[in-house]
């Protein structure tokens, strides 16, 4: 160190700066992560593509394509982007239509038909969602969505009756 009484000049030698850790990703950015996760669960059947026999599997599925034959995901969603045309029959739990599509469709949850969105066929689900400027021409079957028991173990039952008091 330099002092003021001392004649010429000592330059001290230069120290290296010491390393330092990366600072941990900020929790800011985790939802980004998992969207971006989840845009990985699903397949795509892109705009070039045709695709003629049956699909199944356990990941979500989007045709922005052509397809013949049928689409089997119970668990999971299918979408039909805005250049799809599926002439297939389609079981899953969500649906949603944005191009063309011809043939009956099952789905455990949802229904959407989207802006644009067409479909010919009969539907069955526990929800439909049909939006103007969209084209619907079949038959509709709505299902009471799976009641979930308030205890596991239990089963839930409806009663019309109010419990009737105990008589001692």
């Amino acid at each position: 160190m330099w002092k003021p009484s001392q004649s010429g000049s000592i330059v001290p030698p230069p120290v290296p700066e010491p390393s330092r850790p990366a600072a941990p990703t900020a929790p800011a950015f985790e939802p980004v992560a998992r969207a971006a996760a989840q845009v990985s669960d699903q397949a795509t059947i892109g705009k070039g593509l045709f695709v003629k026999g049956e699909i199944t599997g356990s990941e979500s599925l989007f045709v922005d394509g052509k397809l013949e034959g049928s689409i089997n995901l119970p668990g999971n969603r299918v979408t039909i982007g805005r250049n799809g045309q599926v002439q297939a029959s389609i079981t899953a739990r969500e649906i949603v239509i944005l191009g063309k599509v011809r043939g009956n469709i099952a789905a455990s949850d949802r229904v959407e038909i989207r802006v644009e969105g067409s479909l010919t066929g009969d539907v069955t689900a526990a929800r439909i969602s049909i939006e103007d400027g969209s084209y619907f021409k079949g038959g509709i079957e709505l299902r009471k969505p799976e009641a979930k028991s308030p205890v596991p173990g239990t089963t839930a039952t409806a009663s019309p009756e109010a419990p009737k008091p105990a008589q001692a």
